[in-house]
């Protein structure tokens, strides 16, 4: 059984390749889900997957991509439906 993750992110993250980081570093962990911007600034990921692989994305997403400044991220685990993918949106 898959373990999602919605993650919001805040700080400096629109603009400076965060998604396709964040994509290619999903990739990588074997997990579904997607990274997308939202209107106020943040980025909203969804992660799911296995508990090491999602929890490993978790400490990844502070560093993120070179030019991003994560302030803050809130953690939700979720009842969701794992997608058969990781999508940039």
């Amino acid at each position: 059984m898959s373990n999602c993750t919605r993650f919001f992110i805040s700080g400096r993250v629109q603009d400076v390749w965060y998604r396709a980081a964040t994509q290619q570093k999903a990739l990588s962990l074997g997990i579904t889900g997607y990274a997308k911007n939202l209107p106020d600034g943040r980025v909203e990921v969804l992660a799911c997957g296995k508990h090491d692989s999602v929890a490993e994305l978790e400490q990844w997403l502070w560093q993120g991509s070179p030019h991003s400044e994560v302030e803050n991220i809130d953690v939700n685990r979720v009842d969701d439906n794992a997608p058969n993918s990781f999508e940039k949106r």
